[in-house]
């Protein structure tokens, strides 16, 4: 059985939370949102007007994204059930499409997100509870 690195993000979503880099143990994101029934995954960031740091939506089950309508760029990385990133998009504009056929989810970030933790194919992402001290772009959370 594949255990989903999405678990904690199913049911009620604790605030303590953390998406970060396995690899290199970099913290991606404090702020996720879950998309996954047939509308939140329609709907995705096209509502945004921005997309502060430290935030993450994460898309399931998908193998694919669009920006089409969106007000802003977005890093993308696209992974499997167990969190490993297969492919990524680096601010990638509105208007566009990405696609992974090997993913299962989608994590859509700010962009600059994913150079700045060297997040990069073959890494595994894991969330986590929060540790006391963690720092997310400077800032402790």
């Amino acid at each position: 059985m594949i255990v989903s690195f999405l678990r904690p993000l199913l049911g009620e979503v604790p605030s303590n939370l953390v998406m970060r880099n396995q690899r290199n143990g970099r913290p991606l994101a404090h702020d996720l949102i879950g998309a996954f029934d047939s509308k939140t995954r329609r709907i995705g960031l096209l509502r945004h007007e921005s997309f502060p740091e430290g935030s993450a939506m994460v898309i399931a089950p998908t193998s694919a994204v669009h920006t089409f309508f969106m007000r802003f760029p977005i890093d993308v990385a696209f992974v499997t059930r167990d969190g490993r990133v297969v492919k990524t998009y680096a601010a990638l504009a509105p208007w566009r499409i990405a696609a992974a056929f090997r993913a299962h989810a989608v994590v859509e970030l700010p962009a600059g997100t994913l150079s700045r933790c060297d997040t990069i194919p073959g890494d595994t992402l894991i969330i986590e509870e929060r540790r006391q001290g963690v720092l997310v772009d400077g800032e402790q959370v």
